[in-house]
């Protein structure tokens, strides 16, 4: 019987290798544009997800686009795209390198448009029913952490930003864990009219260390998550290029932490 795909543009070949629970990405370098971002996720890791989740011309969103690492993927991958942005600049910059890459694509480009503004506030935003959702949160405050090694290297250099912003609306600004999370499933959960039945949605997410303890924040989501959509799966991506440091060396155990979950939800 001939191989049947109503999901994606796929090859059998292609969908069975996507299956396997673990992944290696490391990410090229940055584009300079886009270096002011401090935690951009890489186009080519969510163009992998956008081409298995959707089909050609299908509708991709991105409630929190950064610089738009998901809409270029989108548009590289053929399909339409939306984004909304909270900080000004970064749409402004998201915004730049979409109008750059439909460029480079031509006429046939699909549209691809960056909306600034809160993703709580998504309903008021022209978008059309959504075919796939791909995004990641802040992951909690960390970025406010002055003791991680790469927010020492972005503080010593000029015009690179160490938070997203000082907006009391940013996720990132929330100090309080509990707090944080429900604001998070709160926004998460407001998008579902947007979604149509049985739109996949992807959060790439990562637990978070912080004073001598764990906060399961990919688990909590995927536990709280779950009561609005159905938890499929996960799918975890590691990197192998990161310089190992030797925290709690001779007194405790600390890990490199060096994987992120992609978690797979579908709006049943």
């Amino acid at each position: 019987m001939p191989f049947k795909n109503r999901l994606n543009d796929l090859d059998s070949k292609s969908w069975l290798k996507f299956q396997k629970s673990w992944f290696i990405h490391n990410p090229p370098p940055r584009n300079r544009k886009v270096l002011r971002h401090p935690a951009k996720f890489p186009e080519t890791l969510a163009q992998e997800f956008i081409e298995f989740f959707t089909k050609r011309g299908q509708v991709v969103f991105d409630p929190m686009a950064g610089t738009g690492s998901a809409l270029v993927a989108a548009l590289r991958a053929g399909r339409r795209a939306y984004g909304i942005e909270l900080n000004p600049t970064y749409a402004q910059i998201a915004a730049e390198v979409i109008a750059e890459e439909r460029a480079q694509i031509g006429e046939e480009a699909p549209p691809a448009i960056v909306f600034q503004g809160d993703a709580a506030e998504a309903a008021g935003f022209d978008i059309p029913p959504v075919d796939y959702l791909i995004t990641s949160p802040p992951y909690w405050d960390m970025l406010h952490a002055r003791g991680a090694e790469t927010q020492k290297k972005r503080r010593q250099t000029p015009g690179l930003d160490v938070v997203y912003s000082d907006d009391p609306r940013d996720v990132g600004n929330i100090h309080d864990y509990e707090a944080f999370l429900q604001t998070l499933i709160d926004i998460y959960a407001g998008l579902k009219p947007l979604l149509k039945p049985r739109a996949y949605l992807t959060i790439i997410v990562k637990n978070v260390k912080k004073g001598g303890r764990v906060y399961p924040l990919a688990w909590d989501l995927g536990r709280e998550l779950g009561k609005i959509y159905l938890l499929k799966d996960e799918k975890i991506w590691c990197q192998d290029n990161q310089r190992l440091a030797p925290y709690g060396m001779g007194s405790a155990w600390v890990s490199n932490t060096f994987h992120h979950y992609c978690l797979q939800f579908r709006n049943e």
